[in-house]
């Protein structure tokens, strides 16, 4: 089948304008809460996710990330680059996430702080894409999320020099039984590590319907910290 063959219709629901949150961020929370099927609701809509899940298993599709999104940065003089990294929390500040700070990411929102982030959650037939201002996260606060992460995330924080170039898989190794052998027991914060918050002035709720006619919410913050949301045409 030709790649502009592939095609697929949405039907899995429609987006009014009553049905949103006048606060972006509690809107997220809810179509979060919604692909995380974790949010209440009835039992015979947690029957039907269980079932998509076991088909999903069935057919041998692992679930996927369902805090995994897109991050798009750029260069000081505009030049882009994009990967998909995981969602760690949002509260009244905005969305956060964690990296090595001297990676590609990490070296572009320190030098252009201008970034944007997409999620896509298929099952929902729903995407939100979100811009704003990035800032990095308190010490004490990337410390105590680090102390969270399992052990051997821990450790590959300090063997991997992320984004530069290696001689070959093993020279990697090496580095990883080095830093096991250095950190017997607990491992402390790498000081090129730690999270980021992505402050949002734009958001935009996209859900799929039928004949690509999808609804589209835009949220864009004003000068007052008021919230102006309009649709758009798909």
């Amino acid at each position: 089948m030709a790649i502009a063959d592939l095609r697929r219709e949405y039907r899995a629901g429609g987006l009014d304008r009553q049905e949103l949150a006048d606060d972006p961020l509690v809107q997220f929370q809810h179509w979060f809460n919604h692909a995380a099927a974790t949010q209440s609701g009835s039992r015979w809509r947690k029957i039907g996710i269980a079932l998509f899940k076991l088909w999903q298993a069935i057919r041998g599709h692992a679930p996927a990330d369902v805090n995994a999104m897109v991050l798009a940065t750029a260069t000081r003089d505009g030049r882009p680059s994009a990967r998909t990294v995981l969602l760690k929390g949002v509260d009244a500040r905005g969305f956060i996430f964690f990296t090595n700070y001297d990676s590609r990411k990490g070296q572009e929102l320190v030098g252009n702080p201008s970034a944007a982030l997409v999620f896509y959650w298929p099952e929902l037939e729903r995407q939100v894409c979100v811009a704003g201002a990035v800032t990095k996260l308190p010490l004490a606060e990337s410390e105590a999320y680090f102390q969270t992460r399992p052990r051997g995330s821990q450790l590959g924080a300090w063997a991997s020099n992320q984004s530069n170039v290696i001689e070959s898989r093993e020279a990697l190794d090496a580095q990883w039984r080095k830093v096991t052998a250095q950190f017997p027991l607990q491992v402390p914060l790498p000081p090129n590590w730690g999270g980021f918050v992505l402050a949002p002035i734009r958001l935009e709720f996209w859900q799929g319907r039928a004949s690509r006619l999808h609804d589209r919410f835009c949220f864009t913050k004003q000068s007052d910290g008021e919230w102006q949301i309009v649709r758009l045409a798909p």
